[in-house]
């Protein structure tokens, strides 16, 4: 029974049991906001949610980690009284499978700060479970110990503006595949703003942008997406030749798993 335990636990807080491997491929050309991304494959980002306001309105982005639980941005500012919505693609569509679910509580980082946006991660615990399908399912965790290098290739995915100047917001989940950045190539943009709990990608000819927030940035390990990063801030025009600014999740890790394991 130990041992059964021990799985159970492990499988709470992540654990590679069937995290990461979408059932529907996706499909990323050149890895293969968003800004210059393309429509991705519906339902092959099973973890992305939608958090969405009473009316429907779509706010940020999220990453559902295991069925009670949704990592988003501390920024967002989410409440009991939002909503997640799992297995959404096309917002525009009312024939979706999705599944709305209601928030029992919200965790934000107590060292958050919202000058500085360092400690960006808030943890929201569903009302009930998701249910597992093919277009719901839960992202794997970066651990505390893995490197994720310079120049490595990830993906970032959300509903959030394609263009800032218009507001332009898509129906269909944007994808983009971005290279991550050494903190010292990202402080070369942002200086001293950037801390240690943060992690930069971009800068290549495509970016996060207004709308994203929460959302995640996910890196291939041993063939399952695990999340790396959520997305936090950046250039206020949504620059493609500036870095975008997500919390590192391997320097939130210890936090998120007490807090999933205590409550």
């Amino acid at each position: 029974m130990a041992f059964l335990w021990l799985i159970s636990c492990f499988a709470l807080l992540g654990g590679t049991f069937g995290c990461g491997v979408p059932s529907i491929k996706p499909v990323i050309s050149g890895y293969a906001r968003i800004v210059n991304g393309e429509n991705a494959v519906s339902g092959s980002w099973p973890w992305q949610v939608s958090l969405q306001d009473s009316t429907g309105f779509h706010f940020c982005g999220g990453s559902l980690i295991n069925a009670l639980w949704v990592v988003t941005a501390a920024h967002c500012g989410v409440t009991t009284n939002h909503r997640v919505i799992l297995g959404e693609f096309d917002r525009s569509s009312n024939a979706e499978p999705i599944q709305t679910k209601t928030i029992s509580r919200v965790f934000r980082h107590p060292n958050y700060s919202s000058w500085t946006i360092v400690n960006d991660i808030t943890l929201i615990k569903l009302t009930s479970a998701a249910t597992y399908n093919e277009r719901v399912g839960p992202v794997c965790l970066a651990a505390s110990a893995d490197i994720f290098n310079g120049g490595e290739r990830c993906v970032t995915t959300g509903w959030g503006y394609v263009n800032a100047a218009s507001q332009t917001t898509p129906s269909k989940l944007q994808q983009v595949a971005l290279p991550l950045l050494t903190t010292a190539d990202c402080q070369k943009h942002w200086g001293s703003q950037i801390q240690s709990t943060m992690i930069c990608a971009g800068a290549s000819g495509a970016s996060s942008c207004m709308g994203d927030s929460g959302g995640p940035l996910v890196c291939q390990r041993n063939g399952a997406w695990t999340l790396v990063g959520i997305v936090s801030w950046g250039s206020s025009s949504c620059s493609t030749s500036t870095p975008a600014v997500y919390a590192r999740v391997t320097a939130l890790r210890a936090w998120l798993d007490q807090t999933v394991a205590a409550n």
